[in-house]
């Protein structure tokens, strides 16, 4: 799995060692050099994620599977008692979507996909699951919920590979997490070396 051992490797050494210091480009060279990578792998293996077909049926698996998901977040966040109103959830929702696109991207044509070609399909989704959990770390939040969503993303693109129903479930599942909890809960979406300093107070 090179690319996908490349593309964790970049990650976790900028949000452990560079973030902290990071400014200008040097915020954007990681995220470039992981979508560099990502579309060099769909170039080589023809995988791009967004099969026509896969679309519609895609779109039907992803709405029903992230509507029991927001409303178990937002069933969470009422039973804490950090539920809260927020403006522009539109907005916010439009605003993800590139971003979440981006992951989505390089979790099913990389990830997944390389992980598809080394073992049995439920293998690969536990695998390619656990590695964008990982990355996710230390957040206790973030780390489980991104495993447990990856779960259901990687299952639903390996029967139907295309990457944009997912993009549109992660962005609506993000709100929901900003809507269903405060920042003590989320650590404000924050993972790696970032994260330690906010449990700091830093």
């Amino acid at each position: 799995m090179p690319f996908s051992l490349s593309i964790v490797a970049i990650i976790l050494t900028y949000v452990w060692v560079f973030e902290p210091t990071a400014e200008g480009a040097a915020r954007v060279a990681p995220a470039a050099l992981v979508v560099s990578l990502t579309i060099a792998h769909a170039v080589k293996t023809g995988e791009w994620g967004f099969r026509g077909d896969a679309f519609l049926p895609g779109l039907i698996a992803a709405a029903w599977t992230t509507a029991i998901g927001v409303a178990l977040i937002l069933a969470a966040g009422e039973f804490l008692g950090t539920l809260h109103p927020r403006r522009g959830v539109g907005r916010s929702i439009l605003y993800l979507l590139p971003w979440a696109g981006g992951q989505q991207f390089a979790l099913q044509t990389v990830v997944f996909h390389e992980a598809r070609r080394w073992m049995p399909r439920g293998a690969a989704i536990v695998v390619a699951a656990a590695i964008f959990g990982i990355v996710h770390l230390p957040n206790p939040l973030l780390a489980p919920l991104t495993f447990a969503s990856a779960l259901v993303w990687c299952w639903i693109y390996s029967r139907y590979p295309n990457i944009l129903p997912l993009a549109i479930s992660h962005s609506v599942g993000t709100e929901a997490v900003q809507h269903a909890f405060d920042d003590e809960i989320t650590g404000r979406l924050r993972i790696g070396y970032a994260y330690v300093r906010f449990a700091l107070g830093e």
